[in-house]
């Protein structure tokens, strides 16, 4: 059963409080019948005292009925008694009395509970030697009593126990009602906070709450900062997306509207050739825009796990230079230093190692020439590194390439201008960056990251 947050809180304050009660009441119970059984036994034996004294007065008659009358008055329950004098000979009171357990035959009192006739009784017996003729030598006093004003004063102690207990705990548990109604209203007036914010309204919340609280409100504000990533992201994308295919568009529309104004057979298969060229460039930039899309979405969802880099660039590499040997460009792949493994995306951590190889096949490597995939493991960090042997990148445009969309004037190839920007993306998203480095011969980009 699925309670709410104050039953939950008041069921796991009152409970505690109730079970310690139930305990308390069955010691209490423990101790009053103790108790009572003290009581009553002090009062047996002075009974037995007072009609030892009677008997003897009255030289051996009865107990008179004024006191016997009295004493059960005074008790509650009726007292019986019997007195055996020297050598076992019967002196008065009652013929039948409770068979006494088997023990010592000192002049101590003896307390015991015995039946008699089927009732339960409480006995107390003693032994006194008198030097009265009448009553010379020892004198057994057996005195005992029914036991249920003794069940009934425990049971009277147990139930104020019980009432005291429970006007206690039904306090406490008013108490407790009130002060977790209190108590949950920041919760309250920061679910207010929350349901007042329009759609639009993704600013982080600002509101006092209590220390119990802050993260719980650190956790609303990071989800709120996700979203306003994402949003943005998403307004990023419609908005590059647009224009960024609307001209390949309008030239995919004006090649097919040329295609059927074509006046001869060559002219149709020279059009068809723009068509299909513009038609590939289209493809690509859409394969990237979706690329950077991936990019931005998976890193907002943190999708990482322990990662092997070497075994990564290795199967990458492997895959790339099939790729590559249809353009005469050899693909290596060599590690240094220990290598560690490191927490990341699989897959953006693939498509920055893609983007990097496709961007030193597509405008650094010439014919016959070569690509270096390097892993460079240090204490902290690990360096990524896709060098080719080509005519390498200006000073001017050594920062400008990673920007989107960019590419240089004289750059005749299909590219679209995102492939660099991407790979920085993927290193930032992993705390680390992707560099152009200097004094090379042909282009070598590293991506540094952090290990730790």
């Amino acid at each position: 059963m699925r309670l709410s947050l104050r039953a939950r809180l008041f069921t796991m304050i009152v409970l505690p409080l109730v079970l310690v009660a139930a305990l308390a009441s069955w010691a209490r119970l423990d101790s009053a019948t103790q108790l009572s059984q003290r009581l009553y036994d002090q009062t047996l034996m002075a009974v037995a005292l007072v009609i030892s004294r009677d008997v003897l007065l009255s030289e051996g008659d009865i107990l008179t009925g004024a006191l016997s009358g009295a004493l059960s008055e005074a008790l509650g329950d009726r007292v019986f008694y019997r007195i055996v004098g020297p050598e076992g000979s019967f002196v008065t009171g009652f013929s039948e009395a409770p068979a006494p357990p088997p023990g010592d035959d000192s002049d101590m009192p003896r307390f015991y509970d015995s039946t008699l006739d089927g009732v339960p009784v409480r006995v107390v017996t003693l032994r006194e030697h008198f030097d009265d003729p009448r009553f010379e030598g020892w004198v057994t006093v057996q005195v005992w009593q029914t036991v249920s004003e003794r069940a009934a004063l425990s049971l009277r102690l147990l139930a104020q126990t019980i009432f005291t207990l429970a006007s206690v705990i039904v306090t406490a548990g008013l108490i407790v009602w009130f002060g977790i109604h209190r108590g949950l209203r920041p919760m309250r007036q920061f679910e207010a906070a929350i349901a007042a914010r329009s759609p639009d309204d993704l600013q982080p919340i600002r509101r006092w709450v209590p220390p119990e609280m802050n993260r719980l409100v650190e956790a609303t504000n990071d989800l709120l900062a996700r979203l306003r990533a994402a949003f943005a992201a998403r307004d990023a994308f419609i908005s590059d997306a647009a224009h960024q295919i609307r001209n390949p568009i309008a030239s995919l529309q004006v090649q097919a509207e040329a295609l059927l104004t074509a006046p001869d057979e060559a002219s149709l298969r020279r059009r068809a050739g723009d068509l299909a060229t513009d038609a590939r460039r289209a493809g690509r930039l859409t394969n990237q825009l979706l690329s950077m899309e991936k990019v931005r979405g998976r890193s907002l969802r943190r999708e990482r796990s322990e990662l092997d880099l070497v075994a990564l660039a290795t199967e990458t590499s492997r895959g790339f230079a099939a790729r590559a040997l249809r353009r005469g460009v050899e693909v290596s792949f060599a590690s240094t230093g220990t290598p560690r493994s490191m927490i990341a995306d699989r897959v953006l951590m693939e498509e920055m190692l893609v983007n990097l190889l496709d961007n030193a096949l597509m405008h650094g490597a010439a014919r016959g020439g070569e690509i270096a995939v390097t892993l460079d493991f240090a204490p902290e960090a690990v360096t990524l590194a896709v060098q080719d042997d080509g005519p390498g990148v200006p000073d001017d445009l050594r920062e400008r390439i990673f920007d989107r969309f960019f590419r240089a004037e004289d750059d005749g190839t299909a590219g679209c201008g995102l492939g660099l920007a991407i790979a920085r993306d993927v290193a930032q998203a992993h705390g680390g960056d992707v560099r152009l480095a200097s004094g090379t011969q042909g282009a070598r980009f590293e991506a540094v990251l952090p290990l730790s």
